[in-house]
């Protein structure tokens, strides 16, 4: 049932949408920054824009300030042909994210202002509103949940999704700096995979959910025993491991050279969801979102790197291949 969700090929994202700034060219740092590029950023427009490339429909439910950079992200929206009739303008003290950030690996630095965020100011009544019956799949990245009244929200979208059978895909996507306390963000980010049919995170999130990273394997197999149906514990150079039917599968990643570490995460999620869609191999779609990753990280920027179908089809063709896991 799951599957057959998600293959309807039609996302509802719940999440932020931002601007990114970054140095330019690649490699300066903030610091020395003469000139800037701009782009769309956040998590959840990330994956949407991620999904669209690759030719799913997507939507994003956020909300942004009301303001020049809130529109810049509406604007960016539509530029990617994300569906953006679940986005609201607000007014008041809260503001749409900004992130900056450099495209370097060496001493890389990324500043997040996310003080009175626009999007933690999803409501109980905005998720009420939604029509679920449109989408196959919910997906969320877990910031959502860092903070009220988005946090109720969250929590209700995925009630409305489970009863209007929806596959729930969750991003743990844990950033400290969005929640109040470690241990709020344990016992919320823990109920929230509880509800989910897919889960993704790294063995750091994972670890921090179970109480230690020497854990973390372990809860991912026990999430995966206890109602989710793919579960995804991703462990950086080392590949990852899915839980799944019972079994555990093992993946490489595609060996690149990153200009950057950000977006590898969104870009995973948007390859790995799309090929699921396609009715292709569990241990295909991994691969195929890994190889997402890895054109992101050797890229500027996030959503403009975000690969469509051809772009990945050529990278797969030319790659030497991913590594044994």
């Amino acid at each position: 049932m799951v599957l057959a969700a998600i293959a309807k090929r039609d996302f509802l994202v719940l999440g932020r949408v931002g601007m990114d700034l970054t140095p330019d060219p690649p490699g300066a740092r903030l610091r020395e920054a003469q000139t800037m590029m701009v782009a769309m950023g956040g998590s959840a427009a990330n994956i949407a824009a991620g999904l669209v490339k690759l030719g799913c429909k997507a939507a994003l439910m956020t909300c942004v300030s009301d303001d020049a950079v809130g529109w810049y992200c509406e604007a960016q929206l539509d530029a990617y042909g994300v569906d953006r009739s679940l986005v609201k303008r607000i007014r008041g003290e809260q503001r749409t994210s900004l992130a900056l950030y450099e495209t370097r690996m060496e001493e890389h630095q990324s500043v997040i202002y996310r003080n009175n965020a626009a999007d933690f100011q999803m409501s109980l009544a905005d998720a009420e509103a939604v029509d679920f019956s449109r989408y196959g799949a919910l997906v969320s990245a877990g910031t959502i949940f860092a903070a009220e009244p988005s946090r109720s929200a969250a929590f209700r979208a995925f009630e409305m999704a489970r009863a209007a059978g929806l596959a729930i895909i969750f991003d743990v996507d844990y950033r400290p700096y969005s929640w109040p306390s470690p241990q709020v963000a344990q016992d919320v980010l823990s109920r929230a995979a509880a509800l989910s049919d897919v889960i993704v995170g790294n063995d750091e999130e994972f670890g921090f959910m179970a109480g230690g990273i020497a854990q973390g394997m372990d809860k991912a197999r026990d999430l995966a025993g206890s109602g989710a149906a793919i579960v995804v514990y991703k462990m950086g150079p080392q590949g990852s491991v899915t839980f799944a039917d019972g079994a555990a599968l093992r993946s490489g990643i595609f060996p690149t050279t990153a200009l950057k570490p950000t977006g590898a995460g969104d870009s995973f999620m948007a390859g790995f969801l799309d090929a699921l869609s396609r009715g292709r191999p569990l241990g295909e779609a991994v691969l195929r979102g890994s190889a997402c990753a890895s054109i992101v990280v050797s890229r500027p920027g996030c959503a403009p790197a975000m690969p469509d179908t051809p772009e990945l089809d050529a990278y797969l063709a030319t790659h030497p291949g991913p590594t044994q896991s």
